[in-house]
């Protein structure tokens, strides 16, 4: 779940650049998706060898001068090992969450952006004050996605380390026990589980949003609706400390 946090906080920064017209922005699209489109099996393989001891990620590092005895083993080192999977993840998923944010920002009228230019507003009031606001319905979709997807992983952790050394996430444990040990039953048992779990965790996080992002009523903000009501209780408390005085 923490990858996938910094997958969506990865993904709507590049959303972001993009939206601003960066040079080379198309060729920088196609790289950042490109991973997504690649069988999770041949990532999961990828990713073997890449963390593997003395392979690319240990010589990538040796080249800037660090020594083999100093690099910690990716995949069999508790501390970090299920990191180094989470990343895996976050690499091949960004590049979606980021082609979703940004079809969502493409459909924001520009003429709000003109609006916000003539007005003074700098690069982070504009995503603040309108290109936030405007895609928060996929940003609750791309949250759904990414924990639910966290929650059901899979791929990575199968092909990469078997779920050896801490490894092994919900649905690999739950493969083991239906195909390994032949308690079916059991992994069943382990998928209802799974199942209300998910859905738990969408309803909450569509109570969540829908706290953050109300926008009060039609005819006042919720910000404006909090500073009216906290006007009204200090007003109150006014009158009532003034009637005990008399």
């Amino acid at each position: 779940m923490g990858g996938a946090l910094v997958q969506l906080a990865l993904a709507l920064f590049f959303a972001t650049l993009m939206v601003f017209k960066v040079r080379g922005s198309s060729i920088f699209k196609g790289a950042m998706f490109f991973p997504y489109l690649i069988c999770g099996i041949a990532v999961g393989f990828i990713f073997k060898f890449f963390y593997a001891r003395g392979f690319v990620l240990d010589s990538i590092l040796q080249m800037f001068g660090m020594d083999l005895e100093n690099i910690p083993y990716w995949l069999q080192d508790q501390r970090i090992n299920n990191i180094s999977l989470a990343a895996t993840s976050v690499w091949r998923y960004t590049g979606q969450n980021m082609i979703l944010f940004l079809g969502a920002m493409m459909s924001v009228d520009t003429d709000l952006y003109e609006a916000a230019a003539l007005d003074g507003a700098n690069k982070w009031h504009v995503f603040k004050s309108i290109i936030l606001p405007s895609i928060k319905s996929i940003i609750v979709l791309n949250m759904i996605l990414s924990i639910s997807g966290s929650l059901s992983a899979f791929e990575p952790p199968y092909v990469i380390t078997n779920g050896t050394m801490g490894t092994g996430t919900y649905f690999v444990i739950m493969n083991r026990l239906a195909h390994e040990n032949q308690k079916v039953g059991l992994a069943c048992a382990m998928a209802i589980v799974l199942l209300v779990i998910i859905i738990l965790c969408t309803v909450a996080q569509k109570l969540f949003f829908a706290y953050i992002f109300n926008d009060g009523t039609a005819d006042e903000s919720k910000a404006a609706m909090k500073r009216r009501l906290k006007a009204e209780r200090e007003a109150a408390k006014a009158a009532r400390k003034g009637g005990q005085t008399e």
